[in-house]
């Protein structure tokens, strides 16, 4: 899965012609293990439609601070250059995949 950082966020998440899905996460955080295999089903079913990515917080701090990522795990969807959704806290996979869809053609 692909690995967001302030580096490589512009390319990758600002100029993608597709809605882009950021898991913010951290090795340490229980209800982040909860959430993972719901993006990670939600990358493959959704594959060609949406990049889904992964960002960790304590790897790539400066990430969560410019997006004002409080909490985790924090889910924010991307389209066309800007956020249109963000989904804080245990949530299940279809209530993760009815929010993405709002935003997929």
């Amino acid at each position: 899965m692909l690995e967001i950082t302030h580096e490589n966020f512009e390319k990758e998440v600002l100029k993608s012609d597709k809605p882009v899905l950021i898991d913010f996460w951290a090795p340490w955080c229980v209800p982040c293990k909860i959430v993972a295999p719901h993006v990670e089903k939600l990358a493959e079913e959704l594959k060609g439609k949406v990049v889904v990515a992964k960002s960790n917080v304590d790897e790539s701090p400066e990430m969560a601070t410019d997006l004002s990522v409080l909490n985790i795990p924090t889910l924010i969807l991307f389209k066309g250059g800007r956020e249109v959704a963000r989904i804080i806290g245990v949530n299940s996979k279809e209530a993760i995949e009815a929010k993405v869809r709002e935003f997929v053609s």
